[in-house]
């Protein structure tokens, strides 16, 4: 099935329209309006390792034009006091960033040198327990919108290792499917650079939180790195979580015996109701994608664990974020990278659901159901939303 480029937009325009995208937001990450010290909730701290291009204008920090090898930094980012968990306040388009209301960068570092990088990387690790989380965006997210999705995930997930942000090159801009597929492709050598980094500087387990199509990406510098020389990488790979995979069923089969059985734990979320991955697959000639795949016990038979989320409520119209926007599931998926547990005791995650529901005072509506296929179970975990 061959499409052509006004072919192509106009299946991704609904995307844009579902989405709100449809263009006048800025993503100016200085000169931001500060708040009052009681109007912030939290200040996280994010590292960044990037394949992007400085932006023209200085205030955005990076583009989504691609860069000449790996740029660094920091980016320290305030959570306001009236953020809900589950919910990334941002502003609308033609509204400015407020840090009383937003997710906003209270200050942003450059690192003109990867050893300078290196040796903040190297503190943080110490001072985390030799932890780190590397998080990879998917498409159509401009550079701000990804350190302000990792702030969230960091502070709703109760997360307490160092973060590290992937950015590679997506425009931000829904028409720019191909622009940002071939992106993730450029960057796989990128990432894997990040991960031996991560190791050299004294991590210990890194866990990885992937979304849409930097699955693809994640996926391949995975590849690459277990048919190389990355053994020692490839032994201190803690998680890796795949939300919503904008990857092809047979792609990834592939990836996944290339990769072979390792000592991390493959998560692979799904969703059936998701829309971006429901054109996307269009896009592909019909193809089923991994986020949207309805035959878990093929996925488990591969040796990951596959969880289901569809049942859960979503505050995103499109079903493509429910790992990061569901209040519950976030916090459950923290729990699961601070301590280790992994998703095969059903008795265990009711009572963390339970807890975890009765503390952010999810009482109100009907139950849903987290679905769970292990290699060697299937599971039904009620959640009340």
């Amino acid at each position: 099935m061959l499409l052509s480029v006004p072919r192509i937009a106009a299946l991704l325009l609904p995307l844009a329209l579902i989405a709100g995208c449809a263009g006048g937001e800025s993503h100016k990450m200085l000169g931001i309006a500060q708040a009052q010290p009681q109007e912030i909730a939290a200040t996280h701290s994010i590292l960044v390792v990037t394949t992007r291009e400085a932006a023209t204008d200085r205030s955005e920090v990076f583009s989504g034009a691609r860069g000449d090898g790996l740029s660094f930094a920091r980016v320290d980012v305030t959570v306001p006091a009236v953020h809900e968990k589950g919910r990334l306040e941002k502003p609308r388009s033609g509204q400015k960033r407020d840090a009383a209301q937003h997710f906003a960068a209270s200050e942003i570092a450059l690192f003109p040198r990867q050893q300078g990088f290196a040796t903040t990387l190297r503190e943080r690790i110490a001072r985390t327990g030799g932890r780190a989380l590397v998080f990879v965006h998917g498409y159509r997210t401009p550079f701000d919108g990804s350190v302000y999705r990792t702030a969230q995930i960091v502070h709703d997930s109760g997360y307490t290792g160092t973060p590290v942000l992937f950015s590679w090159a997506s425009t931000g801009r829904t028409v720019d499917y191909i622009y940002d597929n071939n992106s993730a492709t450029v960057a796989r050598d990128g990432l894997e650079k990040t991960l031996r980094m991560l190791r050299e500087n004294g991590a210990t387990r890194i866990d990885i939180i992937a979304h849409s199509m930097g699955n693809w990406l994640t996926m391949e510098a995975l590849r690459q790195t277990a048919i190389g020389d990355g053994r020692e990488v490839m032994s201190k790979l803690g998680d890796v979580i795949l939300a919503s995979p904008d990857v092809d069923i047979d792609v990834f089969k592939s990836q996944i015996q290339r990769i072979g059985k390792q000592n991390n734990q493959f998560v692979v979320l799904v969703s059936r109701d998701d829309r971006a991955l429901q054109v996307s697959s269009i896009i592909a000639g019909n193809r089923p994608r991994v986020g949207d795949y309805d035959k878990d016990g093929d996925l488990a038979a591969l040796g990951v664990t596959v969880v289901d989320i569809s049942g859960l409520s979503s505050g995103d119209r499109l079903n493509h974020a429910r790992f990061a926007d569901n209040p519950v599931f976030i916090q459950l998926l923290g729990q699961r990278l601070n301590d280790g547990n992994d998703f095969g005791d059903e008795n265990i995650i009711s009572q963390r659901i339970g807890g975890l529901t009765r503390g952010i005072g999810q009482t109100i509506g009907s139950a849903a159901e987290i679905i769970i296929t292990t290699p060697f179970e299937v599971m039904s975990v009620v959640v009340r939303q």
